[in-house]
């Protein structure tokens, strides 16, 4: 929590470019005829912002003040409107049982010990529709290689020691866990992106 609210206040709009994956999946989504979509741990708003402008019913939620903050001005320069939320994707979200037509999630729900994250993915199962579908995208077994000094703090789990991403938790996914952790999705595509990050697309059965 406190690197994130360190991560925006210092650098603001730090993230700027879409994940590599977004353009398919808006034009999916799209066809797929989904109007409400949130945007989990949206940060500093790259993918809120870019679902605002495709004129989807757009929600952002994270648990960083800071984040919000800088995709609340982000989106008011472009005179976009979404729904942002302030909470944690590890306990209960804001939202009612079925409440949207699909979710969005890049690099955020690795972020914690494995037991929270599948919490959190039984959140993402209650608030979707049925046949919703979630675009998500978590680190790789070779991720941990990106940071020079480095905590294991679980099994699968460890915790950066250095960098801008200081004491922020990894889990280490590969892709047998994913389909185990998803097994509640049907699984329409599952590949590596250029940035080494396992991107996983579903529709919830």
């Amino acid at each position: 929590m406190k690197a994130w609210e360190s991560i925006y206040k210092n650098k603001g709009r730090f993230y700027f470019k879409p994940q590599e994956d977004m353009n398919k999946i808006i034009r999916l989504l799209k066809k797929e005829k989904a109007k409400k979509v949130l945007d989990l741990g949206c940060g500093n708003g790259r993918h809120t912002v870019m679902l605002a402008k495709a004129g989807f019913d757009t929600y952002g939620m994270d648990l960083s003040k800071e984040g919000l903050k800088v995709t609340r001005k982000w989106l008011n320069e472009l005179n976009l409107k979404a729904n942002l939320k302030q909470a944690s994707c590890y306990k209960k979200f804001p939202f009612e049982d079925n409440f949207f037509d699909a979710i969005v999630s890049i690099q955020v729900i690795h972020h914690a010990k494995h037991k929270n994250i599948k919490y959190c993915i039984s959140e993402i199962e209650r608030v979707l529709k049925p046949n919703g579908i979630i675009f998500i995208t978590v680190t790789k077994s070779s991720y941990r290689t990106r940071a020079k000094k480095f905590k294991i703090i679980a099994p699968r789990t460890y915790a950066m020691l250095d960098g801008i991403e200081k004491g922020v938790p990894h889990y280490i996914y590969n892709q047998s866990l994913l389909r185990k952790d998803f097994k509640n999705f049907k699984i329409l595509d599952l590949h590596v992106d250029s940035g080494g990050h396992n991107c996983l697309l579903g529709k919830l059965k």
